[in-house]
């Protein structure tokens, strides 16, 4: 484990502490890098709810680098490591209001510690949320601590629904609600899916975002929302050869008021609900 993680999420001295106290001794082994990526293309950007781009498409190039630190019997079964780039590029970011846009509208970087518990994983990682297009339109970086907890039902067969709860923490003066208070934010959700006989698999995301703390009151908000968001979705996934997929997909969100009224800015952004449709390929080596 390096240093720079356990500043991002324990200190060395609590790191080493709880990989000692779970941790059975280990078999050395040479551990593999994981590298996943991908290209998406969708109709529309929104983040945990939140309208990014007023009309065009959104094309999401990423890349993610997993690396296996640990691997035991004890209460710790493993801890790994993962770095990460995701992107968005905006054809049209604003529409007709705005000549001349950048198309390069976010670049994010994120940084992860993964512990594996048996049938529960937890996942700590730092966000930062950049911007590198110019001008006032765009927004300011955004600084994230999050902790995700995965549970694995897969035991149960065709009833495995892979529930988990995330909440993530706001560092820094700028937030996702465009606002300067930190915000903090709640997500729960599940996957249930199904791997059929050609290996292609179909799962339907379901998840709600919710507001703990001044996440969803934005400046023309006078108080935060609770409910930010319901998204529920099918995703198709099909395999080209051992290390690459194509996948397609489609998703419902429905909005709370702030959200709703923050996403009046784009063509049809008035309504309460909003229909996403992307399509990408995938690999993983």
């Amino acid at each position: 484990m390096t240093r720079a993680m356990c500043n991002v999420t324990l200190s060395a001295a609590l790191c080493a502490a709880f990989l000692g106290a779970f941790a059975a001794p280990a078999a050395a082994q040479d551990p593999k890098v994981a590298v996943t990526g991908g290209l998406d293309f969708t109709n529309q950007y929104n983040f945990r709810g939140i309208r990014q781009n007023a009309a065009g498409m959104a094309i999401f190039p990423f890349v993610d680098a997993g690396i296996p630190v640990f691997s035991g019997d004890g209460g710790l079964k493993s801890v790994s490591i993962n770095l990460g780039s995701w992107n968005s590029f905006h054809t049209d970011q604003y529409g007709d209001a705005v000549e001349d846009e950048d198309t390069w509208y976010e670049s994010d970087f994120y940084a992860t510690l993964g512990l594996g518990l048996g049938k529960t994983a937890l996942a700590f990682t730092y966000t930062a949320y950049m911007s590198p297009a110019e001008g006032a339109l765009y927004f300011a970086t955004v600084h994230e601590l999050a902790v995700k907890a995965t549970f694995d039902d897969s035991g149960l067969g065709k009833g495995s629904v892979k529930p988990y709860a995330l909440v993530a923490f706001e560092l820094g003066d700028a937030g996702a609600d465009g606002g300067t208070e930190k915000g903090t934010y709640i997500e729960l959700g599940m996957s249930p899916g199904y791997t059929g006989y050609s290996k292609a698999a179909i799962a339907f995301p379901i998840k709600v975002g919710l507001s703990a703390n001044d996440y969803y009151k934005f400046p023309t908000s006078i108080d935060d929302d609770f409910f930010g968001f319901f998204s529920i979705g099918g995703l198709v996934t099909v395999p080209m050869g051992s290390n690459w997929n194509i996948h397609g997909g489609a998703e419902l969100q429905v909005f709370g008021d702030n959200v709703k009224a923050y996403n009046a800015f784009g063509d049809d952004g008035d309504s309460s609900t909003a229909g996403i449709y992307s399509i990408g390929i995938g690999f993983s080596y």
